[in-house]
């Protein structure tokens, strides 16, 4: 079966002034994928990603979403994307369905709150201000504002950071059932085991390049087939199952 590309994104170049902060990249992100940009700071991620989210102008090179070229139809790619803010783009002293509400406004769409936060288990939040939340209580709800608008896309940038475990793994949960419901996942996140057990494909920028993209198997099967061992027997699980395991799974009221 042929994958269709969602994204494609070809000779990518951003410069500010001298500074080559992306130098010609080019890769395709195929529907209903997890799909993870990795590599460090400063790598040309970030830059990236705002570019192809409308959200910054390129110097040169062609993108197109969803069948959209950016130069041209910008607009008709906004309404199909979902793109996760941080926590300063929201009104702290508003509830959560007074949030949404706003959002469905701006989007000039009418959602149901409830429904809303349903999808990421807030129900029992949906007259709590977004300042009380806790960390993994914000992360769940700044993904249901990217959901709002249907979008075929949504981009996620490092949605765990700072969570616990429970948290992190359950927030996993909920990025595979927004793939498996059709839409598209592009993320970042300096965690390598929540992109292995996430991602369909990988791509490792660094240095404003694209250096590889392939699927997290194919990868670690080359770096082990070219003879490289860990210095430590890996074992079948690791400190993080055992916490969960011990301390269990479910949503935490925190």
């Amino acid at each position: 079966m042929v994958k269709q590309s969602i994204i494609t994104v070809k000779d990518l170049v951003k410069n500010y002034g001298d500074f080559n902060a992306v130098k010609g990249i080019s890769f395709e992100v195929y529907e209903s994928e997890i799909f993870g940009l990795l590599g460090p700071n400063g790598a040309g991620k970030t830059t990236t990603l705002e570019i192809i989210e409308t959200l910054r102008e390129k110097t040169s090179g062609e993108i197109i979403v969803d069948g959209f070229n950016i130069d041209t139809d910008a607009a008709s790619i906004k309404k199909r994307i979902g793109v996760q803010l941080q926590a300063a783009g929201y009104y702290p002293n508003l509830n959560l369905s007074e949030l949404i509400e706003l959002f469905s406004g701006l989007y000039g769409i009418d959602r149901s709150p409830l429904e809303m936060l349903e999808k990421v288990a807030l129900t029992d939040k949906a007259k709590a201000k977004y300042k009380d939340l806790s960390g993994g209580q914000k992360q769940r709800f700044s993904i249901a504002t990217t959901l709002i608008n249907n979008p075929r896309i949504v981009f996620l940038d490092e949605p765990t950071t700072g969570l616990d475990p429970q948290a992190r793994r359950n927030l996993w949960d909920l990025i595979r059932e927004i793939r498996d419901q059709g839409t598209t996942v592009v993320l970042t996140t300096h965690y390598m085991d929540e992109a292995e057990v996430l991602c369909d494909r990988v791509a490792f920028v660094d240095g404003g390049n694209i250096i590889g993209v392939d699927t997290p198997d194919a990868f670690i099967d080359k770096l082990v087939a070219s003879g490289f061992e860990r210095p430590k027997q890996v074992k079948l699980a690791n400190l993080e199952d055992v916490f969960i395991n011990m301390t269990g799974k479910e949503w935490r009221a925190e």
